[in-house]
């Protein structure tokens, strides 16, 4: 018997000795990667997004200036957060009447480790969708309103509050890339039959995850069950060939929920 199948006979926690891949981006892992850890599993660290500084940095400065002239501010994604508050608290307090939106629970956390709170945020789903279905995000005519966001990304939230009359701007306050991280920690746990599953949090990560394990990991990434929390990476997932694909509910709590779930299922069939 094997080390990892020792510990999950000695240890009753839902996720013991499993091998669960993380592949939020460098420093945003560890809240998904504590709560695996926590219920016994091992959480395998593989960023599949780089996280990089804005070519100029100007656009940010000038809203950053002139913040207090928006009602709203929406954040796209904890990245978002930190870089376009860095920036703005760097010159400034956060103005009063300026309110906060987010579409996540992590993004809420690194809200509130700006000392932000009063979030207006979905509940159940994190998407543009469920943010726009609001009421704070019904009656906005006339608002302005500061969308930060990376490079790129949907136009459905900015198209939409715009036909409901608000005045919209993007800033965009980071890029994001593919990783130069090495897969054959990944490709040593696949060849030795230790790597349990995966958890993807994006499209684009996933896709960048697809192309970073080559053609080998290719091979086993179609069969391994791979953990999303949103049915957008589900259908991306599909179009890579992927066979073993679980939709999990919103945020981290809905990808631990789901890995509970799905190994708990898995030792009730053996």
């Amino acid at each position: 018997m094997d080390g990892a199948a020792l510990t999950q006979k000695s240890d009753s926690r839902p996720l013991a000795g499993r091998r669960i891949v993380v592949t939020r981006p460098a420093g945003q892992a560890g809240h998904l990667a504590d709560a695996i850890e926590r219920e016994g599993g091992v959480a395998v660290l593989f960023p599949v997004l780089a996280i990089h500084d804005v070519e100029d940095a100007a656009p940010l400065a000038a809203v950053a200036a002139r913040i207090e002239n928006f009602d709203l501010a929406i954040f796209i994604s904890p990245n978002a957060v930190t870089r376009a508050l860095a920036a703005i608290t760097a010159q400034r307090p956060w103005p009063a009447n300026t309110r906060v939106a987010a579409m996540g629970k992590s993004s809420e956390r690194e809200l509130a480790r700006f000392g932000l709170t009063g979030v207006i945020a979905p509940v159940g789903r994190f998407d543009s969708e469920a943010l726009l279905a609001l009421p704070e995000m019904r009656q906005v005519a006339g608002r302005r309103v500061v969308i930060f966001r990376g490079d790129g990304g949907r136009e459905l939230l900015g198209e939409t509050l715009t036909a409901r009359g608000a005045t919209v701007e993007y800033v965009e306050c980071y890029r994001r890339g593919k990783p130069g991280q090495d897969a054959a920690p990944l490709l040593k746990l696949w060849a030795h039959g230790e790597l349990d599953a995966i958890t993807a949090t994006s499209s684009e990560g996933l896709r960048n995850l697809f192309e970073m394990v080559g053609s080998l990991g290719q091979t086993r990434l179609r069969t391994t069950p791979l953990l999303v929390p949103h049915a957008r990476i589900a259908e991306a997932a599909a179009e890579l060939g992927l066979i073993s694909v679980l939709t999990t509910g919103p945020g981290d709590e809905g990808l631990l929920a789901g890995l509970i779930a799905h190994f708990a299922k898995t030792e009730h069939g053996r």
